[in-house]
């Protein structure tokens, strides 16, 4: 149990970190995307700025609250006292990822570092939309379990944006490539953690068997 309270406010910490920083970034700091913006070069498609901003506004902002509702749902202390509210939350993390992934769909054509980023954002919607709607089924059929592990593959979808920016810049920095083949590599790194880094999780929150427990 205290491994697992632990685990809990790490990654609430974490979540709240990238939560205000995506909120305070796009909506204050540079509503326009202006530095973002400037790393597109060469787009085969012409953006409309003001639509690309919008549906930005809106998948930020569902994003949010993803990762939000999905933080809340990891609380053990609240799905014993209200169940209810854990199941509505639930609701609320399933229809905002859709929506999240929808504007991404919308967004990436326009990606930066072109097509091979383009089909990077494509592979992780299906990906993330594919695990959260396992995670559901997984509930329906009363398999807690299961759908605890498969809620954490989800949830590590929601911090996409922070690891491309990160692995970005490690290899901007560390292997001196420009920064449109950067974050396409950053993109399919990202990829690769996303897929991994949750079975971490995963085990580490696993209780201890009796057995080995007396061992």
């Amino acid at each position: 149990m205290k491994k697992r309270n632990t685990l809990f406010i790490i990654l609430s910490v974490i979540s709240i970190i990238v939560i205000l920083y995506a909120l305070v970034k796009n909506y204050l700091i540079d509503p326009e995307a202006t530095q973002f913006l400037s790393h597109k070069t060469g787009l085969r498609r012409e953006l409309k700025l003001r639509t690309w901003l919008n549906v930005m506004y809106v998948h930020v902002a569902f994003a949010c609250i993803a990762t939000a509702a999905g933080l809340i749902n990891f609380s053990n202390r609240l799905l014993a006292r209200n169940r209810k509210i854990h199941r509505m939350n639930g609701y609320i993390y399933v229809v905002s990822v859709f929506l999240v992934v929808l504007t991404s769909g919308f967004m990436a054509p326009y990606a930066t570092g072109g097509k091979i980023s383009s089909m990077g954002f494509n592979a992780m919607n299906m990906i993330w939309m594919a695990f959260t709607i396992t995670a559901l089924v997984q509930i329906k059929r009363k398999r807690i379990a299961q759908h605890r592990s498969w809620m954490m593959r989800s949830y590590a979808f929601c911090f996409t944006n922070m690891l491309i920016h990160l692995t970005t810049s490690l290899v901007q920095q560390g292997f001196g490539f420009d920064y449109a083949a950067s974050y396409s590599i950053g993109v399919y790194a990202s990829l690769v953690l996303l897929l991994i880094l949750p079975n971490f999780f995963i085990y580490r929150s696993q209780p201890i068997p009796t057995s080995i427990k007396k061992g």
